[in-house]
């Protein structure tokens, strides 16, 4: 079979012009081949390609939030970021099969030196840059406090008063603590390390970079705070892990208890938008909400991809959250044939605890940020949910270059050499954000609650979807590369309207904590035309806009 001839046309057959499904119908796939077998990029066939795809203009997305993928190379990517794995011994057993693939092109990236997360030169400093409360500050008297959750490396509570709702996030920092109990220590409480300020630093830069981009999580305010715990936070720690025990009896206990609070004992708090309720606690109901969780998240991805190449790397269903704003849309009352957007929920993603960014990847000798997670391999080796596989998987791609996904046993050795050299989590393989996509699409129809018909009838309809983003698909079967694939498929086969890939983030939220509010520093100061939000309440490209 020729080569034109088995280039898969997904989705429905359209009436477009050739150069404006030329995205969807070349062939996306993780699988890479060797940097060794790069070819030259200016040759005369890969010139004519360029110029093809740069005329692209049919599907026109030029807002702020949204960009249309780099023209398509057929050369392997970052063909010269890493010095090439050595060959492999006789003894040894030959490379995967690997199929070229049309990828998006990605920046060169410099080799860090250091195994750690990537940092800016900007001071990554906390103590001298942020305000420093209390707890009672956090909670005063009239206010309510609930924790909901425990992500990554912190513990989530939702505060709630007169001004509003916000979510908090709280990660304890190097800093005294009081030793566990005799009972404690009968009862196995196993105390999350804490972190240091270079922990930090990531995940608040990226935090700031995704502000103004719809579907993450509304980045309010951070600060400091010291000192013992107040007895409403103590009260809501019992209750929660009363909670969890009665649900997963099994369940450890992993954070301190605020009992274990000293004077000097210090947190990182990220105040944050309530975003509603987790993916695992919400009730799937109908196929609609079904179609709305997955594209809204892909959209999401997609635009992050293409702003500050993104990846999530930690997306399960515990850090998806679900609102619902508006009223469903029934059948007989739709304007368009489309499928996306009648459910009336809006889905939030959060926690960047294991992500990466890069803002300024078109500056020279900028870097990313990332968490290196070779630091601690154990989260490859768990078994403990089924999301442990999904990371084996991202570490087995960096690997080996294609699905396979290698055992526990397989991920022992830190930084060991895959297909471009010794494993940098730095680089950017935006397959990771498939491979979560693919765990969030399996999940909601596993534990979807409405009828076996509603459900078999979007697996009919997302079939194709699936064989595509399915992690076991065969060898023969090809894959999105990206969340942006993922989009552009949606739309191309009529699921998604371009106007909703349209769209900017609101007026950013501000901070519900009194002692913030009340600050002039954060009032909203009358002047010229309206009320405005100091520059404080903004994220940092936000600012640089007003400025300018």
């Amino acid at each position: 079979m020729s080569k034109q001839a088995s280039l898969r046309k997904y989705g429905k057959q359209s009436k477009r012009a050739k150069s404006d499904r030329l995205f969807v119908e070349l062939p996306q796939t993780p699988v890479r081949a060797q940097p060794k077998a790069a070819k030259d990029g200016n040759g005369p066939g890969l010139k004519a390609l360029d110029d093809l795809t740069n005329k692209i203009s049919k599907i026109n997305i030029q807002d702020e939030n949204f960009n249309p993928p780099e023209p398509v190379r057929r050369s392997p990517r970052r063909k010269q970021q890493h010095t090439p794995a050595p060959a492999p011994s006789s003894s040894s057993p030959p490379p995967p099969r690997r199929i070229k693939s049309a990828g998006l092109l990605t920046p060169k990236m410099p080799s860090p030196s250091k195994s750690k997360m990537q940092e800016t030169t900007e001071d990554a400093e906390l103590d001298g840059k942020l305000q420093v409360l209390t707890w009672p500050d956090i909670c005063p008297a009239g206010d309510k406090i609930v924790k909901i959750a425990e992500a990554s490396y912190a513990e989530v509570y939702r505060v709630t008063n007169e001004r509003g709702t916000s979510i908090i996030k709280v990660i304890r920092m190097e800093s005294p603590i009081k030793a566990q109990t005799k009972t404690q220590q009968k009862l196995g409480l196993v105390d999350e390390e804490p972190h240091s300020e270079s922990d930090l630093i990531g995940e608040l830069k990226i935090s700031e970079w995704l502000a103004d981009i719809p579907g993450f999580v509304v980045y309010k305010e951070r600060y400091l705070v010291r000192g013992k715990a107040c007895k409403e936070l103590l009260e809501t720690h019992q209750a929660f892990h009363k909670k969890i025990k009665r649900q997963d009896p099994e369940r450890l206990q992993f954070y301190p208890s605020p009992s274990r609070y000293l004077d000097d004992t210090k947190f990182l708090v990220v105040e944050l938008g309530d975003a509603g309720t987790a993916l695992e606690d919400f009730p799937l109901v109908s196929s609609e909400q079904l179609w709305d969780i997955f594209f809204h998240v892909a959209i999401a991805l997609a635009r992050a991809e293409a702003h500050i190449e993104f990846e999530h790397r930690d997306l399960h269903e515990g850090n998806l959250c679900i609102r619902k704003t508006s009223d469903h849309v029934p059948v007989e009352d739709r304007d368009r044939s489309s499928y996306f957007g009648f459910s009336g929920l809006e889905v939030t993603i959060l926690d960047y605890g294991l992500s990466r960014a890069h803002a300024d990847s078109q500056v020279p000798g900028s870097q990313p940020m990332a968490y290196d997670l070779e630091r601690d391999l154990s989260i490859f080796t768990s078994e403990h949910a089924p999301q442990c596989e999904v990371y084996r998987r991202m570490r087995s791609f960096l690997l080996r270059g294609d699905r396979v996904c290698l055992p526990p046993q397989s991920h022992t050795t830190p930084y060991e050499v895959g297909i471009d050299g010794p494993i940098m989590w730095a680089q950017h393989e935006p397959y990771t954000n498939v491979l979560w996509l693919a765990y969030i699409y399996e999940w909601m129809t596993t534990h979807f609650k409405g009828t076996k018909k509603e459900l078999n009838a979007f697996k009919r309809l997302t079939k194709e979807l699936w064989l595509h983003l399915d992690p076991n698909a065969g060898d023969s079967i090809l894959s999105f590369e990206s969340a942006n694939g993922v989009v552009w498929f949606a739309l191309e086969a009529g699921w998604i309207e371009e106007e909703q890939l349209m769209g900017v983030r609101e007026d950013p939220e501000r901070s519900i904590l009194s002692v913030l509010a009340n600050d002039n520093g954060l009032d909203r100061e009358s002047g010229g035309e309206g009320d405005t939000v100091t520059p404080t309440q903004m994220s940092p490209e936000s600012r640089q806009r007003d400025a300018a």
